[in-house]
C-alpha cells in the first residue's frame, strides 16, 4: 500500500504563494508519476499539475506560468510551488501518485487533501 502526506495549505491573499509538499511512503517502484488535482466547491476535479519520473511536466492552461511542480526522487516528495495566486486556484488540493505494476497494470493512490483558500 501507497501512503500520501500533503502539506502547506492555508489561506492566503490574492497574489501571494504557497508551497505543497507531498510525501509518498510504501511499495513504490522506480517508475511513477505524481500530481496534484484540485476540486472546488460543486465544481469537478481537474488536474492542476503532473510531473513523471522523467521530469517531464504537464500543468493545466490555467496555472500555466505560475505553478511550479517538482519532485525529489530520493525523498519521493512532489511539490508544487503556488505563486500570483487567484480567488479561483481557491479549492481542496489533493497529491496523486501512479505507477504501472510489471503485468501493465495501473494503480493510482491518493492524499488525503489539503485545503488551499484565497481571499483578502
Amino acid at each position: 500500500q501507497v501512503q500520501l502526506v500533503e502539506s502547506g495549505g492555508g489561506v492566503v491573499q490574492p497574489g501571494g504563494s504557497l508551497r505543497l509538499s507531498c510525501a509518498a511512503s510504501g511499495r513504490i517502484f522506480s517508475i511513477y508519476t505524481m500530481g496534484w488535482y484540485r476540486q472546488a466547491p460543486g465544481k469537478q476535479r481537474e488536474l492542476v499539475a503532473a510531473i513523471t519520473s522523467s521530469s517531464e511536466t504537464n500543468y493545466a492552461n490555467s496555472v500555466k506560468g505560475r505553478f511550479t511542480i517538482s519532485r525529489d526522487n530520493a525523498k519521493k516528495i512532489v511539490y508544487l510551488e503556488m505563486n500570483s495566486l487567484k480567488p479561483e486556484d481557491t479549492a481542496v488540493y489533493n497529491c496523486n501518485l501512479k505507477q504501472t505494476t510489471g503485468r501493465g497494470a495501473d494503480y493510482n493512490y491518493w492524499g488525503q487533501g489539503t485545503q488551499v483558500t484565497v481571499s483578502s
